[in-house]
């Protein structure tokens, strides 16, 4: 299964619900504190349920809601389907045949998230028959399921699988099914055993946090094989074996104490007495301590932990990598979802392309998504478009969208970062007055505009002249040579993109004026 959309209302700063594409890798940027960590943060909750990283609380409802429609709701929609499942018995059918995906052909689920030790409500919306001769057959028992058969005189093969025995009803009721989209509760009467099979095939979902601990002291940063140590000595087998050991030790121990206690008896009675052997439970004894000094360490035998901060993290990220790996295979799921918040967190521009090309290839690995959260405009520039979400906000509104051409009506990497991060970059005054220059007129551009002097250079000559300030801002781009004039600033720069997109924005819009006269 793979994660094609996602929709939150009423979380944290999310009050009306946002729709969200994801694909094989999908980067959230936008401006600080605007939404993107919070997206990730819902999924895990969606898939994890308060046993991943982040547990829901009642400080998690949109502040707005509380008064009104107070209940948060998480809904992911799945495609790229199992071809059969079994969600009863060891009978195989598929979420098709039961009427479980929803008019696009997708598995859809809602969730109500709850606080506390109350159970998550959980729906799932499909296109399902609503006849009430054969509805609600999810929700019925065996037996129910038996009645129906008999009293509509409906063929079946087998009356001891559920499964096939819907299967007959619906074929029985095939011209008239009366097909909805409805939403079925999953989590009451029959329904809930078959959620718990469904949710078997939903991917595992990992999420690496950009304010993961990163001191000294975490047990992750110190060492991930100080982890491993901790995950490997919980298994069963294992622990059945440090315990055989730790009983025979002690049998050994306490005939070695009682046959030197036997000797200070003969000498001492009264101090023989008083003495007896202090040995330790078995489920008191640390076995970590044992493995305390593993280690992942340099050439130079330097520990990760006093390594660099952007050396510790790429440990870190390829631990969690691993781990969510581990978890994969021990869960027999087919899918995974690496959702990584600011992956170019401590690392250089150029590991950060480096980082980011391993996490696309990362993506085109079957059955494996990943989804990230950046501010990194050296990142952003590595993507394309298609992988890009934009988080904004409109007082009190939030969108996220896939990023389409803005001011300019061709992919700009440069554009994106002015929007995301408010990155002011030559490369894209640069666009910007190419595009005015080709498509429209630099004369109408600069009518209006006040001037400023610039001195330039021909032939050797210096010659004075009046520029308005986004010419005096390109000459300076493509004359570095020039030395003549005093070095625009970054203020001055802005305001120079500013004023092009504005000129571009206006003439678009007598342009579709225009057409709608």
């Amino acid at each position: 299964m793979k994660l094609a959309k996602f929709k939150l209302k009423n979380f944290r700063g999310y009050k009306d619900e946002v729709e969200i594409d994801f694909g094989n890798l999908t980067a959230f940027v936008g401006k600080n504190d605007i939404g993107k960590s919070t997206v990730l943060e819902a999924l895990d909750i969606f898939f994890n349920e308060g046993k991943g990283v982040v547990k829901f609380d009642k400080d998690d409802i949109n502040k707005q809601a509380l008064d009104d429609d107070n209940k948060v709701v998480f809904t992911v929609c799945f495609d790229d389907l199992p071809t059969s499942i079994v969600i009863d018995s060891t009978n195989e059918t598929t979420l098709q045949a039961e009427y479980l995906l929803n008019s696009n052909g997708q598995l859809e689920i809602i969730k109500y998230p709850t606080a506390g030790t109350t159970a998550d409500k959980v729906f799932i919306k499909a296109n399902h028959p609503t006849n009430s001769n054969c509805n609600d057959l999810l929700l019925k028992k065996q037996k129910d399921l038996q009645k129906i058969i008999k009293d509509n005189s409906i063929t079946c093969d087998d009356q001891t699988k559920n499964a096939v025995m819907r299967t007959a009803i619906w074929n029985h009721f095939s011209s008239d099914l009366q097909l909805q989209e409805i939403e079925i509760d999953v989590t009451k009467e029959d329904a809930k055993a078959i959620w718990d099979k469904i949710s078997n095939y939903l991917p595992i979902y990992s999420l690496f946090q950009s304010d993961r601990k990163n001191s000294d002291g975490d047990s992750e940063v110190q060492d991930p094989l100080k982890e491993a140590v901790k995950q490997i000595l919980s298994d069963e087998n294992i622990c059945n074996k440090f315990n055989e050991i730790a009983t025979e030790v002690k049998t050994k121990l306490q005939d070695v104490s009682n046959r030197t206690l036997a000797k200070v008896r003969e000498m001492n009675p009264e101090i023989a007495n008083s003495l007896s052997p202090v040995i330790p439970e078995n489920k008191s004894l640390k076995w970590a301590d044992v493995f305390k000094s593993v280690s992942i360490a340099g050439d130079e035998n330097i520990p990760i932990n006093k390594r660099g901060s952007g050396v510790k993290r790429l440990i870190l990220l390829n631990f969690f990598r691993a781990e969510a790996e581990r978890r994969k295979i021990e869960k027999g799921v087919s899918s995974i979802i690496y959702a990584i918040e600011e992956p170019e967190t401590s690392q250089h521009t150029e590991h950060q392309k480096k980082l980011i090309t391993a996490l696309l290839e990362l993506a085109n690995t079957d059955s494996t998504q990943v989804v990230v959260t950046t501010h990194s405009a050296a990142l952003v520039r590595e993507l394309q478009f298609e992988h890009l979400r934009l988080i904004t906000k409109d007082g009190t509104t939030k969108k996220i969208e896939s990023v389409l051409p803005n001011q300019l009506p061709y992919p700009s990497l440069n554009e994106v970062n002015f929007l995301a991060f408010t990155e002011i970059t030559e490369e894209y005054h640069n666009e910007l007055y190419g595009f005015i220059e080709a498509e429209y007129s630099l004369t109408e551009y600069k009518k209006g505009k006040p001037t400023m002097p610039y001195n330039n250079i021909k032939r050797g000559t210096q010659v004075p002249e009046q520029v308005i300030l986004t010419e005096y801002i390109r000459h300076q781009i493509h004359h570095p040579e020039n030395q003549q004039n005093t070095r625009y600033v970054p203020k001055q720069l802005k305001e120079s993109i500013e004023l092009m997109r504005k000129f571009i924005e206006s003439k678009r819009k007598e342009l579709n004026d225009d057409a709608t006269d």
